[in-house]
Parts: C-alpha cells; structure tokens; sequence
C-alpha cells in the first residue's frame, strides 16, 4: 500500500547510440565563414580634398534632408512670437512641395526637365521665402537660425560616410585571392599518382 498511486520510474543505463551522436566537425576551407562587422558612418576624412569631394557629394544626395532640418528649426523659432511668418513659411513650404510633386508627376516633360532648371525653381523659392521673412521682421529669427544650423550641417555633410562608400569599404577588406584547385594530374614525389 505504501506504492499507491505512485509510477516507477525507470533510468535508462544505456549510452546513446552512435547515430544520434555527432562529433563537431570542423567546416571545409572552401566554405565561408561569416563575420559581423559595424562600421560608423562617421570618419574624418584623409585630405581637405576628400572632405571637399564628401561635402559636395553629402550635399547633393542629403540635401533635402538639411532643408528639413533647417525648416523645422526655423518652424520651432517662430512659433511664439510670428504667427504671420509662420503662415507665410507654410506657404511657401505648400508651393515647393507641390512644384517637387509636379516634377516626380512628369519626369518625361521637356519643359519641367530641361528649359526650367530645377535648382533654379528651388533657389528662386528660396530666396522668395527669406525676402518674405525679412520684411515681416523675422530676418533675425533667420538669420540665427541660418547661424546656429548651417555649421551643423557642413560638419555632418563633411562627416558622413555614404552606404556606397561604406560597401566600397567591405568589398575591399573581405576580397582575398583564392588559391588555385589542385588538379587531379599533379605528380607526387616525381611519380604520376595513376601510375603508383
């Protein structure tokens, strides 16, 4: 009565079997191994040449998101004191965006492409939008804005390493020279291997 209700339990004594058991193996060297690698996309760069040819490039490709940057610092500095500043920025940030949407709209038009020059739309925009913010007195809200932003943007334009730079990079430190197959027909010992 003292075992009721209870199970025996019973412990194997036994190995496990050859077949489940697997021995690490080390991996062929054929095979490729995987490394993790972080790269920071910040790096000074080697010469003022390349920092020059950085900027342009960073400017060119991350231009618009430097125009953001400096537009909502602009948006933040306004918004106490010049409601009618703030409306007119609106403004003109509803025209560039529709001029953009019209360019991706038409990207075929001969017009939009190639006699009216988009820079030249974006600049006039621009311009249109600092004159409008000096005669509703806002200059000074520019002008520190333009002061306090654009150091921070010339200094990350010099700083950033572009994804293709950043491949370019990789490429270049994981690319080895692999060493030539042995062929079936090499001589061991001075002796040909089909006629031992």
């Amino acid at each position: 009565m003292a075992t009721f209700g209870t199970a025996k339990r019973i412990i194997p004594t036994s190995t496990p079997s050859s077949s489940n058991y697997q021995p690490y193996e080390p991996k062929a060297p054929h095979e490729k191994q995987f490394t993790l690698n972080f790269y920071c996309p910040f790096n000074i760069p080697q010469n003022p040449e390349a920092a020059a040819l950085r900027m342009i490039r960073n400017l060119g490709n991350l231009g618009l998101y430097y125009t953001l940057f400096v537009w909502i610092i602009l948006f933040i500095t306004l918004i106490p004191e010049r409601k009618v500043c703030l409306i007119l920025l609106v403004i003109m940030s509803y025209v560039t965006t529709l001029y953009l949407l019209l360019l991706r709209e038409y990207p075929s038009s001969y017009v939009l492409h190639r006699i009216i020059d988009k820079r030249f739309v974006l600049a006039l925009l621009a311009i249109a939008t600092m004159i409008l913010l000096i005669i509703t007195e806002a200059g000074i809200h520019l002008g520190v804005t333009l002061a306090c932003s654009m150091p921070i943007v010339l200094l990350h334009a010099v700083l950033w390493i572009s994804h293709h730079e950043i491949s370019e990079n990789f490429e270049a430190s994981t690319s080895f020279e692999e060493p030539p197959p042995l062929s079936n027909n090499r001589k061991i010992g001075g002796e040909d291997p089909d006629m031992v």
